[in-house]
């Protein structure tokens, strides 16, 4: 039995089982197993996809990457096309892309990668339309864009979160808050910080690792609402990815006012018509947010900052990251920064390699 049947057979084993008490258990360990046939599947994907052949995959450039996916003909290249200088071929009719199509947008100064990945069809986790590898590529990015057809919304968007969740993509969610170690001895040492409120109890933890074949490991639950199947994401963590995710409707022209308000009231979500150029600049605004990105100004002695050309950094970033940005031997030179900006106490103020910049803060860097 290959392991797609495998995956096929745990599926529907998990389907005729009813959800209750006494089955909870049993259903992690189907879960379990099921994470880890879904693993070795993407590991014989990308065995298989190294030898040649058309690869989906596109070198990592600019600021951020963010990711178009889909299903066929709801609109990725013809938002491609509109918000970056790049032409992605677009008709009428499905599979019109067919390998991945890479676009720059500008925008504040940041040079921001969009992805348009071919559209997959329904099952692309397992492989049908050579959907693992399109999928799988979305593991990459900072930003997944969810584009949804507006009249088909509900169904689109609940089985591509389906196609996502099988291959290890975590959309919007947080990393589960549990401490695990594996050891070499001592057994099997569990500790929550407080009372369990879901159906992670010692006795579930104790059921997945040994059927993880783990014998001896520690394990510190910090967050009372985890449940097994964050447990189990973190046994598999090195193939699950947390990816903040953007739902795009387009084709709003072809719904009622009603339904466009409705849809435009869910988190995370923007609604926009290619066809009509409406919403686009919505999009764009909300890419930018989305990505969270800080754009810092630097400054020489006695010059003015030049503001019409930031350096890019990641939220949360320190000098240390921004001297890296500039060059990766820059850290050994440096001296002290000079900072203005919401991220000083007093303007200016000097600081270390471990300050954090905020967004349009202004840096002046001095070397040995």
């Amino acid at each position: 039995m290959g392991v797609v049947d495998k995956i096929r057979a745990i599926e529907e084993e998990m389907a005729r089982t009813q959800k209750n008490k006494a089955t909870e258990y049993h259903l992690g360990l189907l879960k379990g197993k099921l994470a880890r046939y879904r693993q070795q599947l993407l590991a014989d994907e990308a065995g298989s996809s190294s030898g040649g052949g058309t690869g989906f995959e596109v070198a990592k450039s600019g600021d951020a990457r963010a990711v178009l996916i889909g299903y066929p003909s709801v609109g990725k290249s013809s938002l491609l096309g509109k918000i970056t200088t790049t032409k992605s071929e677009i008709a009428h009719y499905a599979f019109t892309t067919l390998t991945s199509v890479p676009g720059v947008l500008k925008y504040q100064g940041a040079e921001i990668q969009i992805v348009d990945l071919p559209g997959i069809i329904y099952g692309a986790s397992q492989g049908k339309g050579r959907g693992r590898q399109v999928v799988s590529t979305a593991r990459t990015a900072d930003l997944i864009i969810m584009i949804l057809d507006a009249t088909k919304s509900e169904h689109q968007r609940e089985s591509l979160e389906k196609e996502l969740e099988a291959v290890g993509i975590r959309l919007n969610k947080e990393k589960p808050n549990i401490y695990y170690k594996k050891k070499e001895t001592g057994g099997i040492k569990i500790t929550f910080t407080s009372p369990a409120r879901s159906n992670l109890t010692e006795d579930a933890i104790k059921l997945l690792l040994k059927d993880y074949k783990v014998h001896n490991a520690e394990v510190l639950v910090r967050d009372e609402r985890c449940t097994m199947d964050d447990f189990i994401d973190v046994l598999n963590e090195q193939h699950c990815n947390y990816i903040k995710c953007l739902y795009v409707y387009n084709k709003i022209d072809a719904v009622s006012l009603e339904e466009v308000d409705r849809l435009a009231r869910e988190p995370n979500t923007v609604v926009m018509s290619c066809e009509m150029d409406l919403g686009l600049d919505d999009v764009v605004e909300e890419i930018w947010y989305q990505l969270n990105l800080n754009r810092v100004f630097t400054k020489k002695r006695g010059i003015k900052p030049d503001f019409s050309d930031p350096l890019v950094v990641r939220s949360n970033s320190t000098i240390g990251d921004l001297c890296h940005s500039i060059h990766r031997d820059f850290k050994d030179k440096f001296k002290y920064a000079l900072v203005w900006g919401s991220s000083a106490k007093h303007s200016p103020q000097k600081c270390g390699l471990n300050h954090k910049i905020d967004d349009e803060d202004v840096v002046s860097l001095f070397t040995k």
